[in-house]
């Protein structure tokens, strides 16, 4: 039987190239670069519909209340504790 020859080469890599901004950019030109970006990465974003803003903005303020009472509760006990020892000493 004949073996078969293994070949051990690594495939070429590809080279990319990256251009690199040769002058600083202006303060203006950035501000600019900025605004472009920012609206470029606005147009990618998912918004939420009229429904679902609403659910979650129940949620989040029924979230809001039940937190507020537990914390109220917490300082309610937490009172009754310091005037109780207050009545002790």
């Amino acid at each position: 039987m004949a073996e078969e020859k293994k070949t051990n080469a690594a495939p070429a890599k590809a080279v990319t190239a990256v251009k690199k901004e040769d002058t600083e950019l202006g303060f203006f030109e950035k501000i600019g670069k900025w605004f472009r970006e920012m609206k470029s990465e606005l147009k990618k974003v998912v918004w939420p519909t009229p429904k679902a803003l609403r659910n979650n903005t129940l949620i989040s303020i029924g979230m809001m209340v039940c937190s507020a009472v537990v914390i109220w509760g917490f300082d309610e006990f937490a009172q009754m504790v310091v005037r109780l020892i207050f009545r002790l000493a």
